[in-house]
Formats: C-alpha cells, structure tokens, sequence
C-alpha cells in the first residue's frame, strides 16, 4: 500500500489535536496547583490582535474536520463556538479527532488532484486538494497549535517539546 493523501491527513491531525488536549489538561492543573482558575487561562493570548486561547482551539479543530470533510467529499460538522471551560474544549477536541478517525480511507481515493474552493466574503481561494492539504490546512492547524500551546508556556504551564509533538 502506498502513502496517501488520507496518510497526510488523518494520522497527523489527529495526534496534534491528541497533544492539543494533553497541554490543556497540563494547563489546568498548573493553574489548579497554583490556585488560578484555568477559565482566565482560557481569555489569554500573546498579542492584543491575536485570538485567545479558546479561540485558537477552536479555530484549530475547524481546520482539520474542514480538510478532512472536503477532502473526503462529506459534509463538514457544524459546531457552535461557544466553549467556556476545558471540558467543552476537550469535548471539541474529541469529537473532531472521532470525525476525522471516522472518515472512509477510501473516499480519499484521488483527493490529492480533486478541486477544493474556499469561499469567504472579501476572497475566493482554490487548491487542488495535495495543495490545500500541505500549503494551506497543515501549516495553519500547526499554526494554532503553536499558538496555543505558547499561550499555555506564557501562563507557566510546564510543557516541552515532547508535550506539543507527543510520545
């Protein structure tokens, strides 16, 4: 069997979000042992003009169960963003990772050439799909991911490298 765009895809997305979950966990019980309460974690960010915390999850998962829907030609699952507290975000977390675990390995089959568009108010974008997956959803979940585990290691939270790639 040789590597395909589902190898590139699902494998990978579903261990970060896997890691995305353990550094939160992590995060709550720093804040637990220092007697903060893990909810204003959740407000944090790294730069005024950047999303926090909660946002970045959120945004995150979007991506993923986004590339693995359009990939495989299913409907993307709609999730409200209205997460306020580890729990609902780990909750995310695992239903996007049972989404994406979920997908039929061969509805992927020719995904790598088919056309996905992107449409947004101001800007269209198109991609064939071994594009969109490496250029565009890869680089961007990796993106929040690093956002957000920075939010957590600006917060005292004791993660490592280990943490964020995993075992």
């Amino acid at each position: 069997m040789s590597f395909t765009l589902y190898d590139a895809c699902i494998p990978p997305l579903t261990h970060m979000l896997d890691n995305l979950g353990h550094c939160l966990e992590k995060g709550a019980d720093h804040a637990k042992e220092k007697g903060e309460d893990f909810k204003t974690y959740l407000d944090s960010r790294l730069a005024p003009d950047m999303f926090p915390l909660t946002r970045q999850v959120q945004v995150a998962c979007d991506m993923a169960k986004g590339a693995g829907a359009r990939l495989a030609q299913v409907e993307i699952p709609k999730y409200d963003d209205n997460e306020t507290s580890l729990a609902e975000l780990k909750d995310r977390i695992a239903r996007t990772v049972a989404f994406l675990k979920g997908l039929d390995r061969k509805a992927f089959d020719g995904a790598e050439g088919r056309e996905i568009v992107l449409k947004f108010p101001q800007r269209e974008f198109r991609f064939i799909g071994s594009d969109y997956l490496t250029g565009f959803v890869l680089p961007n979940v990796y993106f929040h991911i690093t956002a957000a585990y920075a939010i957590l290691r600006s917060k005292g939270v004791p993660l490592g490298k280990r943490d964020y790639i995993g075992q």
